[in-house]
């Protein structure tokens, strides 16, 4: 393994005290009155020995390392993956440098990645929680660790916390469905306690009641994370089984579950809009190759990044206990697939 370059290693090559690289490539020149010529000489020959700085060691020595550890659910998810694209982009504007985590709804897998961010020194944390991750979250809240949650939180916890409207992107969604003469509109959704879910599941409840619509409970399907794909095809065939169908339209409460579904109602033959509506929550590239265009719900992931990233600097600045809760609206985009042609 090749030794890491030191400060004392260009100090030597330059002919200088270390004292005075450390100013320079701390940007501290002008302060110490270090000539211009010599501090091109410097930064010249740190290029060339391809200088690292110990960012855990100038962390521990000025309090900060301006890295921010992002933990997501699932990066493999265009959603997430975009989320944090742009989440490193306006840290990289602050000055900071993010470090990525993939907890896959993984409760230990979570705690792991916390944990190896903070031996890091990370100076904050923007995490999207899984399903009975509390006492993790309630632990860093404790500690005085800045973070942020993001895409969904708890509702018994308080929290520096950004996230969609769900309740009214999903009621929006069912109004649209009711709106055009549907009659039966169901959904699938993830089965978990966490707000993002539980604030969809609200909003299409209330869009049916709204709609004059009583609430059928075969209309409701929750499929568990782990094995969804099996649990989604497995309940498009209890919704389409039949002469009467219990449904005639769905609303997918997320991207993946709705490229699983569509893949299934393909296999299956049923055609949208003509057999069944369809409306997603999130959007997907796959939707670019079905042949009726999906209707979407569309969440605004810049400004869920920029107001995470700047929850985020206000919280590692200040370190104050007041939390603030951002809630983004988000848009419809209308395709075919929510036509009814009965």
């Amino acid at each position: 393994m090749q030794k890491r370059v030191s400060l004392k290693d260009i100090a030597e090559k330059v002919g200088v005290s270390t004292a005075l690289v450390s100013y320079v490539l701390n940007g501290k020149e002008k302060e110490a009155r270090v000539s211009d010529t010599a501090a091109r000489k410097i930064k010249k020959v740190a290029a060339e020995m391809n200088y690292q700085p110990n960012l855990i060691a100038r962390g521990l020595k000025f309090g900060k390392t301006h890295t921010i550890g992002l933990i997501v659910a699932d990066i493999s998810n265009p959603f997430f993956a975009m989320l944090a694209r742009i989440i490193e982009l306006e840290a990289q504007k602050r000055g900071y440098t993010v470090l990525f985590g993939s907890s896959d709804e993984q409760l230990e897998k979570s705690q792991n990645l916390i944990s190896t961010f903070l031996n890091r020194q990370v100076d904050g944390l923007i995490i999207t929680p899984v399903a009975g991750s509390q006492l993790q979250i309630e632990a860093l809240r404790d500690k005085g660790v800045p973070f942020v949650l993001m895409d969904r939180g708890f509702r018994e916890t308080e929290t520096n916390v950004v996230v969609t409207d769900n309740h009214d992107a999903m009621y929006n969604a069912v109004t649209l469905l009711i709106r055009n003469g549907y009659k039966k509109p169901g959904i699938i959704a993830y089965d978990t306690t966490l707000t993002h879910m539980a604030d969809r599941i609200a909003g299409y409840k209330d869009a049916l009641k709204d709609g004059g619509i009583r609430f059928n409970t075969k209309w409701l399907v929750k499929v568990p994370y782990g094995n969804y794909k099996d649990d989604v095809s497995t309940a498009l065939d209890r919704f389409l089984d039949g002469k009467n169908r219990a449904v005639d339209a769905l609303v997918f409460a997320t991207n993946s579950i709705s490229v699983q579904s569509l893949k299934r109602l393909h296999a299956r033959g049923i055609k949208v809009p003509q057999d069944l509506g369809v409306i997603s929550f999130d959007e997907s590239d796959v939707f670019d190759f079905f042949y009726a265009p999906i209707t979407y719900i569309k969440q605004n992931l810049q400004a869920i990044s920029e107001n995470a990233v700047q929850l985020l600097m206000q919280s590692i600045d200040a370190r104050n206990k007041k939390y603030t809760q951002v809630t983004v609206p988000s848009t419809i985009v209308e395709g075919e697939s929510s036509n009814h042609l009965g």
